[in-house]
């Protein structure tokens, strides 16, 4: 399998619910959440030691992108330490608050919708040969992002026709298009918009941004690790069967609010499938082609893959342990059965929302994680470790070392995916094209200079 690169913008909801009825703007709480974490100062868009860009989004909006990854492992543990980081601020921005006579508790949601109706995006970044035919690919790869929300949905209460439901998916809903270049205005299933962040000879970025936020490390696995395996076979020249839809948009939305799994999607020229069988016609041509594959992170996720498939259709609550909405579920019907409620419930979407607090006290996920009922891909050293270190196998490692070295030596500088540049007493931007080169002998220059005190800012 050929080395890729992965990353994952997440969105992140955020209220305050004041005591009393004080009106207090998104913006003074944005600022205070970035405060101790970018320079004062600078604008709410950085990038940090480890990497990364945290930064305030349009609509007000915290946003985490994780570093570049050279791993499936590594987006999961790196997504994690976005969470973790924006759980951190909380506390002291919700303190700064009080200080200023605004009293009240700041929350921040890991999900994708709000009660309003507005959404928010969790971003997929995948790394592909330009010489693989794009669009090509988005016609072989479109069904399988329509129906892998079986096992990557987030899961959702909401209301048709003045009555409360339950769907797998958060943001099928408002998904417009099978693609486009735009991901707010009409947002789709695959953007197109070329930006690799890299050598633009030799990679293109696929932007997904249909999926919802996950909660759960098993399911985030297995949303960008089946991607990462099914992209890996098109470069290598496998051409997955005729599962084209008539109407993608459309299929989105039935599979998303299909909790019997078994809603017919019609195909392009005719007949229907469902989107257990559209899953299973992919695993089988991926098993194929990865047959003699022994061991692996592919081979794990093709198990784990089949795996989920089979129990979605014998006994879906069994993955209550690894499937986000599954989980969601369970804990909703287990509190209406307590309280002989049912969806209507305003208790119940509370429920549904606290799933999603990133607050590891009282968020109803972290609750199930410590009682053993959630499977972990990742580990709490891991992610405390990536909230202060990049990947040291991508170009995020140079980042993060230059970054280490101009705060250090208090030196104004700019950075983005692909340059660095270092203000002052002489400038220089280093161009960094390559996401797979982990070492810059500019950088470790610099570095070593500045540690034996031979440079005077």
């Amino acid at each position: 399998m050929r080395r890729r690169i992965y990353g994952i913008e997440t969105e992140f909801g955020l209220t305050f619910y004041p005591t009393g009825k004080t009106y207090l703007p998104m913006e003074k709480v944005i600022g205070y959440l970035f405060e101790d974490v970018i320079p004062s100062g600078w604008p709410s868009n950085a990038f940090l030691g480890n990497g990364a860009r945290f930064y305030q989004d349009t609509g007000c909006h915290p946003e985490y992108a994780t570093p570049e990854c050279a791993s499936v492992y590594a987006a999961v543990t790196h997504d994690k330490a976005g969470e973790r980081l924006l759980a951190s601020r909380l506390v002291p921005a919700q303190k700064k608050l009080a200080d200023e006579g605004y009293t009240g508790t700041l929350y921040a949601y890991k999900n994708n919708t709000d009660s309003m109706g507005n959404t928010y995006g969790c971003h997929e970044n995948y790394l592909v040969d330009r010489k693989l035919d794009f669009w090509r690919l988005a016609e072989q790869m479109i069904p399988f992002f329509v129906t892998r929300q079986l096992f990557c949905g987030a899961g959702k209460v909401y209301r048709e026709g003045g009555q409360a439901r339950f769907a797998i998916a958060q943001r099928a809903g408002h998904i417009h298009e099978a693609s486009s270049s735009s991901t707010t205005s009409s947002r789709s299933i695959i953007n197109t918009r070329d930006e690799p962040h890299a050598d633009a000879e030799r990679f293109r970025r696929l932007h997904i941004i249909v999926g919802d936020s996950n909660m759960s490390e098993f399911a985030a696995y297995l949303k960008v690790g089946i991607t990462g395996v099914l992209l890996a076979a098109l470069e290598e020249g496998v051409v997955f069967p005729n599962m084209v839809l008539a109407d993608p948009v459309d299929a989105l939305n039935r599979v998303a609010t299909d909790l019997r799994l078994n809603a017919p999607l019609k195909r392009m020229g005719g007949g229907e499938l469902t989107a257990l069988e559209i899953q299973r016609r992919y695993l089988e041509v991926a098993e194929r082609h990865f047959k003699g594959l022994r061991a692996g992170t592919i081979r794990r996720l093709l198990t784990d893959w089949r795996t989920v498939l089979e129990t979605l259709e014998s006994n879906p609550a069994l993955l209550a342990d690894r499937v986000d909405w599954i989980a969601k579920r369970e804990v909703l019907k287990g509190f209406m059965r307590k309280n002989e409620c049912d969806l209507d419930d305003p208790r119940v979407a509370m429920l549904d929302l606290q799933y999603h607090d990133v607050n590891r006290e009282r968020g109803i996920y972290y609750l199930l994680e410590r009682q053993g009922r959630m499977r972990r891909i990742t580990d709490d050293r891991a992610i405390a470790h990536a909230m202060e270190h990049a990947p040291q196998d991508t170009r995020a490692r140079i980042r993060g070392q230059f970054i280490r070295f101009a705060k250090g030596t208090g030196r104004p500088y700019s950075v983005d995916w692909t340059y660095l540049k270092l203000s002052g007493y002489f400038e220089e931007t280093i161009l960094c094209t390559d996401p797979f080169v982990s070492r810059d002998r500019r950088v470790e220059e610099l570095v070593t200079t500045a540690k034996g005190d031979q440079y005077t800012i």
